[in-house]
Formats: structure tokens, C-alpha cells, sequence
């Protein structure tokens, strides 16, 4: 059997018929066991006659009628106490014939609960206890309370409760998973909008939420994977026609000193692009190959806003760096340097003539807050939330001299990301501030 359907209903049937005759072997071996010999049926009967007997010894036939009534009181059972010969003690009536009569089997299988049971109207009569000392016969007359087969309707009706149950439960088991492997097979087969969208609060709509959240991601992440390879095929277009334009112009040109400038200005473009997208590609790389170090960030923070100076001074402006306290960081040095430098040296990119740089470091209550802001012309509120985006700048130009390619604030983001920060762009009026929030570490 392949389906968990058949399973769980063969299973659950299995289960059901094994409980059906275990109980039934159950009940014949308590029965048994309180009607064989040694039992407390025999026990029971050995002590009634005793008493029986001691009544009709010590006060005739009066006192052995008011015992036999208070027995059939609290038993509701017709008891005879006899002589040897079968003569009734208590009426005088022969019952003789009920000494010779064969003797019920207590145990008629598989109604072992229905000891002696027999025909509506019947009586099943049972010589209980005798006396060996005296001429004393104990009977017990039993009158059966029906056919067991009447009781066949009831069972069936449970039978069919219980089977009803069973299937229940095969469908609440089997329906989820079969709709979990279509959805998996729809998502297998390319549709990344598949989810299964299960309401259970069991193992089953646990593994369902799993999948749909890792369908989410995969959704995302292959969404992000073509459209950065659509953003790469577009930006990788002019660098090269400008690469060939300008290696056939080389060819062909007087000034062969400038062909060759301009031709190496070509390569050196595309080199850049080459290399930020291998940046972007390290950022979100094994992190088990990041090299991990303690890092003190004010020192870290120097050095980044030291090699930035020369490309701000030749810009008209400057960089200035206010830390309120020392702060370790454990992390990747060079990611995360090339990460701040990103972000420091698009904001001078941006930064009037004239206008600093801020960059500051300071304590949160359990991470490092970093912020760099410009007092440029700002980013506006709509275009905000894409502006980590690989590729994307605010202006249409992708001329290096206003704001490069669009990845350095997408490399920076992707690089914090994998630190466990969170990195954020508000507009200052005026001016752009970008806040990273690194967790610390100690020393």
C-alpha cells in the first residue's frame, strides 16, 4: 500500500478487530475464572449454602424460607437448598430432575459474557455447591436475558461508529498531504506562486507553513536572481559598445595616444562593474568562508573616513568622523569596509561644495549605531524604499561621475544584512542620513 489513506484505514481496522477479540478472549478468561472451580461464583455459593443450611438446622423450615428470601433480595436469583434425593427443604416440591440435568457450560464461545444464556423463557439450572458431610444440594436457577444475537444491531452500530471514525481520520491525515505534493509539484514545475495556505495547528500545517515560507523565499530570491541578471545584461550593453566603438576607433584614429586612453577609460568602467557585481556576490556568500575578527569601530571608522578624504577634498568636500564611545564589532573587516566606504563615498558623491560628511558612531542598548549623512539635495520619499535595490539610482543616468552603477548602497545593505544588522535611509532636510545597526559583541 502506497496511500497513507489505506494505511491509516487498514491500520485503524486492524486496530479495531484486534480490540474486538482481545476483548472477547478477555471476557472469557474472567468468566473463567469466576465460574470455575475455585472461583468466587463457587466461593459465593459454598458460603450462601452454609448459611442456608445453618438456618434450616437451627430453626426448620421457617427460618430457611426467610433466608432464601433475603438472598433472593440482594441477589435476584431463584436459590434451592435440597436434601440428597432433590427434595426441595424449603416447599417440599422433587427436584430431582434438576440434579441429573446436564450442567450449562459457563463459557458458551465467543458470548463468554452470556454465561449460560440460552432462549428467552428458558431456565438454565446449575447444582452450585454440595455438601460432603451432609445430604445438601445447592441450586442455582439462572434465567438468561436473551439471544446473543439480539445484541448483533448494537454491535454493528458501534462497528460503524467506529469505521466512520477511522475514515474521519484518514481524510484529515491524507488530504493535506495530498494537497502539500500538488502544491509542491505545481512550485516544482515553475509555478513560484504555489502555496499551500494550511490553517492546521498540527505537525502537518506546521510542514505546510515550512514549505510556504520557503517557497516565499525561493519566490524571492529567484525573482531578485533574474532581475539582477536582466540588470546586469542592460548595464553590461554600453560599457561593451562603448568598448568596441572605442577599440575601433583606435584603429582608425590620428590621435593614437587618446584612442588608447580612451580605450583603457572603457575598461577601467567595465572592470568597476565586474567588480561590484563580485561584491555583490560576496556579500551574500557561505558565511562559513568570512574571515571573522574583533574589530574596534572607532579605529574601523578611521580608516574608512581616511581613505575617502582625497575623493571628498577633490569634491570641495569633507569628511567628519564623531564617535561618543569605543565599540568592538565581530565581524568581517574587509566586507564591512567595503560596505562603509560604499555608503561614505556616495554621500560625497551627493555633498555640496563646502558641506561636511557626518559620519558618527554611537551605543544603542544592544548594538552599535552607525549613521552617515549628506547635505545634498536628498532622495525622495517614494523613490526611498528602493534605493538598496541592485542597479537603481534616482536620476536616469548611469554615467559614473553622477552616482556610478546603483550597487554600492545594494552592496552595502546585502553586507550588513549577513552581519544580523539593519541598515535604513531617512531624508534629513537636507541631506540623505543612512543608520546601520550592528548587534555587539564582547571583545
Amino acid at each position: 500500500m502506497r496511500s497513507v489513506y489505506a494505511k491509516v484505514l487498514f491500520w485503524c481496522f486492524g486496530t479495531l478487530a484486534l480490540s474486538l477479540v482481545a476483548f472477547a478472549v478477555i471476557s472469557a478468561a474472567a468468566q473463567v475464572r469466576a465460574f470455575g472451580h475455585g472461583g468466587p461464583f463457587e466461593k459465593t455459593s459454598t458460603w450462601l449454602m452454609l448459611g442456608a443450611r445453618e438456618a434450616y438446622e437451627s430453626g426448620g423450615v421457617p427460618k430457611l424460607k426467610a433466608y432464601l428470601d433475603k438472598v433472593d433480595r440482594h441477589f435476584q436469583i431463584e436459590q434451592h437448598l435440597t436434601d440428597a434425593s432433590g427434595r426441595d427443604l424449603a416447599t417440599g416440591e422433587d427436584r430431582s430432575a434438576w440434579l441429573t440435568q446436564r450442567q450449562p457450560r459457563p463459557l458458551p464461545w465467543p458470548f463468554g459474557m452470556f454465561s449460560g444464556v440460552g432462549h428467552r423463557g428458558e431456565q438454565h439450572v446449575m447444582v452450585a455447591a454440595s455438601s460432603p458431610d451432609a445430604p445438601y444440594r445447592w441450586i442455582v436457577v439462572a434465567h438468561p436475558p436473551g439471544d446473543p444475537w439480539d445484541f448483533l444491531p448494537y454491535f454493528l452500530l458501534v462497528f460503524l461508529a467506529i469505521a466512520l471514525l477511522c475514515w474521519l481520520l484518514a481524510v484529515n491525515l491524507a488530504s493535506p498531504l495530498r494537497t502539500l505534493a500538488s502544491t509542491v509539484d505545481r512550485f516544482g514545475r515553475g509555478d513560484l506562486s504555489a502555496r499551500v495556505g494550511s490553517g492546521r495547528r498540527d505537525e502537518i500545517g506546521n510542514l505546510a507553513r515550512a514549505f510556504d515560507e520557503m517557497a516565499e523565499r525561493m519566490e524571492t530570491l529567484l525573482t531578485a536572481e533574474r532581475r539582477l541578471l536582466q540588470d546586469i545584461s542592460h548595464e553590461l550593453r554600453t560599457p561593451l559598445a562603448r568598448l568596441s566603438f572605442a577599440a575601433e576607433l583606435s584603429r582608425t584614429a590620428e590621435d593614437r595616444n587618446a584612442a588608447t586612453m580612451r580605450l583603457k577609460k572603457e575598461i577601467d568602467r567595465l572592470t568597476d562593474l565586474v567588480g561590484a557585481l563580485l561584491q555583490v556576490t560576496r556579500a551574500e556568500g557561505d558565511p562559513s568562508s568570512r574571515n571573522l575578527t574583533d574589530l574596534p569601530l572607532d579605529d574601523f571608522l578611521r580608516e574608512v573616513v581616511d581613505d575617502c578624504a582625497v575623493e571628498a577634498e577633490a569634491r570641495g568636500c569633507r569628511v567628519c568622523l564623531e564617535v561618543s564611545e569605543s565599540l568592538h564589532f565581530r565581524g568581517d573587516r574587509e566586507l564591512l569596509r567595503r560596505a562603509m566606504e560604499n555608503i561614505v563615498r556616495n554621500a560625497i558623491r551627493y555633498a555640496p561644495e563646502g558641506t561636511p560628511v557626518d559620519v558618527r558612531l554611537a551605543s544603542g542598548r544592544d548594538d552599535a549605531e552607525i549613521s552617515v549623512r549628506d547635505y545634498g539635495p536628498g532622495v525622495p520619499e517614494a523613490e526611498l524604499p528602493k534605493i538598496f535595490r541592485p542597479f537603481f539610482r534616482v536620476d536616469e543616468s548611469r554615467d559614473s561621475s553622477t552616482g556610478g552603477v546603483g550597487l554600492g548602497l545594494a552592496i552595502a545593505h546585502r553586507a550588513v544584512t549577513v552581519h544580523h544588522g539593519t541598515m535604513t535611509a531617512r531624508n534629513a532636510d537636507p541631506g540623505l542620513l543612512v543608520s546601520i545597526e550592528l548587534p555587539l559583541h564582547p571583545a
